[in-house]
């Protein structure tokens, strides 16, 4: 492996997010902090407690999910999309770099800051709720993987998006909606059979549940139908760059 190049690519986008701090970071955080305001103290305090977990605790996990899935793929997703706007992408295809060196340092990059990120909300959490962690190394575990599989989409997405404005169809359209339907401010037992049935197939309540069971030991699903959905998102993603890259799909063109 040509670990110059790799390092040379991973340390200019974290660079960028260095530039970009508010966006990368500052931002997520303060929208983060409003949502603990808004359902954390002012509807929190009229819900009452969740499996014994007061509703402000309840919803951090599902909080640090939504922020998750969106910055994984909008920092890969525009890593890999600016090249192709300035026309750099070829210097990349044609540079002595692997096609998986390549995926390793674009995405590498974006999980690196989803994960930072994820634990800067997580600290800022605990200004306004009580937490625990059960399973420190399963949250470590769920954390890592959700970066790196959503940073793997936002790759997709950045190669297949010719325009910034289809950058964020995916993450607004269906990203963001799912989230919010799958458990991120509630657990799907509270809805009627029917619609409980339908919320289970949303992958994002798998992804939800298995992260809050590492907080509180309590999930939607077996955490061991979780982890098998989260290895199973991730092979899927890795499969369809795979593809990219054998048969050139918006990238020779």
């Amino acid at each position: 492996m040509n670990l110059y190049a790799v390092r040379a690519i991973y340390r200019f986008e974290m660079a960028r997010a260095g530039r970009t701090l508010m966006q990368s970071i500052v931002s997520p955080v303060i929208s983060t902090s409003l949502y603990f305001v808004v359902f954390g103290a002012a509807i929190g305090s009229r819900i009452p407690e969740v499996d014994g977990i007061s509703y402000g605790a309840f919803i951090v996990p599902g909080l640090v999910m939504l922020s998750l899935l969106t910055q994984s793929i909008a920092n890969a997703s525009f890593g890999i999309y600016f090249p192709k706007f300035t026309g750099t992408i070829y210097e990349l295809l044609s540079a002595p770099v692997s096609h998986f060196e390549l995926v390793v340092s674009y995405v590498g990059a974006a999980a690196t800051k989803s994960v930072v990120l994820g634990l800067i909300i997580l600290l800022t959490a605990r200004l306004f709720v009580p937490l625990r962690i059960d399973h420190p190394v399963w949250m470590i575990v769920f954390l890592l993987l959700t970066s790196i599989t959503f940073s793997l989409l936002g790759f997709i997405i950045g190669i297949w998006a010719d325009g910034f404005e289809k950058l964020q169809i995916i993450p607004l359209l269906i990203v963001t909606p799912l989230t919010f339907l799958g458990g991120s401010f509630y657990s799907i037992h509270i809805l009627p059979p029917f619609w409980k049935t339908v919320a289970l197939f949303n992958p994002v309540v798998y992804l939800i549940s298995g992260f809050r069971w590492s907080f509180y030991g309590l999930a939607d699903v077996q955490v061991g139908v979780s982890f098998g959905m989260t290895v199973v998102f991730l092979g899927v993603f890795i499969a369809i760059v795979a593809w990219i890259f054998k048969t050139g799909y918006r990238l020779k063109s």
